[in-house]
């Protein structure tokens, strides 16, 4: 079976620096970066411009922006639908901080693995271990 569209895609990011805030395939992106550079691709013009945002996975308080968002443009999965791949996970990195990490589930079952980009690593693609899928807090698909 062929890879959805989404997961190509993000595979030519592999390997990318990583820049905070940036969204450029090549020369760096963050975690919404990557997002953003997939939609992009599939849908043309971004929906809305990112605010500033802080890198910091553990910041407390605060308003859920990146979900919010995330729910405003993207189709939300429920929570009892299987894993699949091309869908963007939506993690909370820290009990009582924000979510605030974003990856793109890249293989389903048995040895489920999801790209995204990681501070002084760039853009890589990892097993989503147990503790990687413990700290999903919601899923999402691409219209």
């Amino acid at each position: 079976m062929d890879e959805p569209s989404e997961v190509a895609i993000a595979r030519r990011w592999l390997g990318t620096p990583y820049v905070h805030q940036a969204a450029a395939e090549g020369a760096g992106a963050d975690c919404l970066g990557l997002i953003r550079g997939i939609w992009r691709e599939l849908n043309g013009t971004e929906p809305e411009e990112p605010p500033a945002y802080t890198g910091d996975w553990a910041e407390c308080g605060g308003e859920e922006t990146l979900w919010q968002a995330a729910t405003r443009h993207l189709v939300p999965v429920p929570a009892e639908a299987e894993l699949a791949a091309g869908q963007v996970l939506l993690f909370r990195m820290r009990e009582g901080a924000i979510a605030k990490h974003l990856g793109l589930l890249s293989v389903a079952g048995a040895t489920q693995r999801f790209i995204h980009a990681y501070t002084y690593h760039g853009v890589i693609e990892s097993p989503l271990t147990p503790p990687w899928k413990a700290r999903i807090v919601a899923r999402f698909r691409f219209p």
